[in-house]
């Protein structure tokens, strides 16, 4: 069988099968690296606000540790996209999971030494693992052709199901082995993230060759060459324009909803008496919500079209707050459900913002303008958290379930007007 290497890629160039074959080999490297990372990533998001809580003492704070990390992800995501737009995914991609990995270490060593200063810094850090494993989607996308590009999205997110869904699950064990060596129990799921985000990111570093985006940079390049013209690119007008920022509203604004209700669920099931192991459910069915479904999600996006795909979106993160708003604190069924829609609607929003996203922009300048984007996301993401905490603590879990349904229906109009501009064409593909 022919070996793909960086040497052939004029051959791969001139080849639709061996560029097929590349894009397949990419999506399995990618999967690989993915289950590990959400892994890794789960663990932040199961307990890290319960680790703040019991070492700062106070609830109104508790939010922190996710804004931490989610501004670290958003530091992280620029230098993973400068790094991915000069090297390559691979190398991008690589560095952003070491980071997450180092800064899980730090997580645990400032829980063993009481030390909050270290946690802040160390969770910070953390979070460059976080943005990765949402940057690692873009990965498969390279190669892909038109018709594949939701998909391919969707490929990848399926696969940090299979490691987000585990990790929570996870935590009790994880606590026990950390308490075996003298640790704070909250540590332990810290431990995993650290092997967890190392092991992605050696898969990526030792596997991912050639570089996918590299070569189909390559690809577009020699058949440019080849056909003794310019490589047809999106045109870098209004169109252009206005899906880009299409595209990052709908991603921005479903991960602020998202983190903000998802934060708070584990502080508010606590304070009405929920355990350790049951937070851990809810979390990791919310988690298996947000991923799970995306092969289906990504088809849907491909046929019906993106600006469906975004009113689903907003219909169900929608239903997801309500729910969350009114269910009873003790009711851990309703907020399973609640935190099941929120998953689904944010899995929605960024597929399809995603694919937006990819439409208005070009081999060329993708990397740069994804990472740049992601950096938007990651600051929405740590402001709905630290928010989120404050709103809790000074008013009730309710009122930022309401909060977060009226911001969820923001994406109707904005869609409706861009729309109605026209100035989008393209974007909203009917099949």
């Amino acid at each position: 069988m022919f070996k793909l290497r960086t040497s052939n890629i004029d051959q791969i160039a001139a080849s639709k099968e061996l560029q097929q074959a590349l894009y397949k080999r990419t999506l399995l490297i990618v999967l690989l690296s993915q289950t590990l990372g959400g892994a890794g990533l789960a663990a932040g998001i199961t307990v890290g606000a319960l680790l703040a809580q019991e070492m700062l003492g106070i609830e109104s704070m508790s939010g922190l540790p996710t804004a931490l990390f989610t501004l670290g992800s958003a530091l992280s995501v620029y230098v993973v996209g400068r790094i991915t737009q000069s090297y390559g995914r691979r190398s991008g991609l690589s560095f952003g999971f070491f980071t997450g990995g180092i800064g899980a270490l730090g997580v645990v060593l400032a829980a063993n030494l009481n030390s909050i200063i270290l946690l802040f810094i160390a969770l910070f850090i953390y979070g460059a693992g976080s943005s990765t494993n949402l940057q690692a989607r873009y990965a498969g996308v390279d190669l892909a052709q038109k018709h594949q590009r939701a998909k391919a999205v969707s490929i990848a997110l399926v696969a940090t199901t299979f490691g987000a869904v585990a990790g929570p699950n996870l935590v009790t064990p994880m606590g026990k082995v950390a308490e075996s060596f003298g640790m704070p129990a909250l540590a332990g799921p810290f431990l995993l993230a650290a092997a967890a985000y190392f092991a992605a990111g050696l898969v990526l570093i030792l596997l991912l060759k050639p570089d996918p985006l590299l070569v189909a940079r390559l690809i577009e390049d020699n058949k440019a060459n080849l056909h003794h013209k310019e490589t047809e690119h999106a045109p870098q007008g209004l169109v252009q324009r206005m899906g880009v920022i299409v595209g990052a509203s709908v991603l921005i604004l479903s991960q602020i909803v998202m983190v903000a209700i998802m934060t708070m669920t584990p502080v508010h099931m606590k304070h009405h008496g929920s355990t350790l192991s049951a937070v851990g459910i809810v979390i990791g069915l919310h988690i298996a919500a947000m991923y799970l479904p995306s092969i289906i999600t990504g088809s849907l996006v491909d046929k019906i079209g993106r600006v469906k795909m975004v009113f689903a979106s907003a219909a169900t993160l929608t239903a997801a707050g309500l729910l969350a708003a009114f269910a009873p604190g003790e009711s851990t069924l309703l907020l399973t459900l609640a935190l099941i829609l929120l998953g689904l609607g944010w899995n929605f929003g960024l597929i399809s913002g995603t694919a937006i996203v990819v439409d208005s922009t070009t081999i060329h300048n993708r990397a740069k303008i994804q990472g740049s984007i992601d950096v938007g996301v990651a600051i929405g993401g740590a402001a709905g958290s630290l928010l989120s905490s404050v709103i809790v603590a000074f008013t009730s879990y309710a009122a930022l379930g309401f909060i977060g349904a009226y911001l969820s229906l923001l994406l109707v109009p904005f869609i409706i007007w861009a729309s109605v501009t026209k100035r989008f064409n393209g974007i909203n593909q009917e099949n």
